[in-house]
């Protein structure tokens, strides 16, 4: 049986809250399973390359996934010791990753360290 690589952990806040939890949870139950996978395929294919998984600098990555509506979602994640520290997501509306997101995903790894 293969095993993870690296095991998704969600980022918490001070106040318990996990806010990929949350997004996740917003949306509709098919999206939820496409993201989940893609998730699933980095766990066990760790590091994974395009077009799952992308590099984004300053010890960040992100997992892209095609979700309904031909809407493109993005969770970024930082691995920390053996574990993928699910920071931040997002569905993408522009070609580039908004600066706005990288720094909170920054914010958040800068929280945990």
């Amino acid at each position: 049986m293969e095993m993870k690589k690296i095991t998704s952990i969600f980022y918490e806040t001070s106040n318990g809250n996990k806010p990929v939890r949350e997004w996740l949870l917003s949306l509709a139950k098919d999206d939820r399973k496409i993201i989940g996978e893609d998730i699933k395929t980095v766990e066990y294919g760790w590091p994974i390359g395009m077009p799952t998984c992308k590099g984004l600098g300053k010890k960040l990555f992100e997992v892209r996934s095609n979700i309904s509506d031909k809407r493109i979602a993005r969770v970024i994640f930082a691995v920390i010791d053996e574990y993928m520290v699910l920071l931040h997501a997002f569905i993408k509306k522009t070609q580039k990753t908004e600066k706005s997101d990288l720094d909170l995903a920054l914010s958040r790894l800068k929280d945990i360290k």
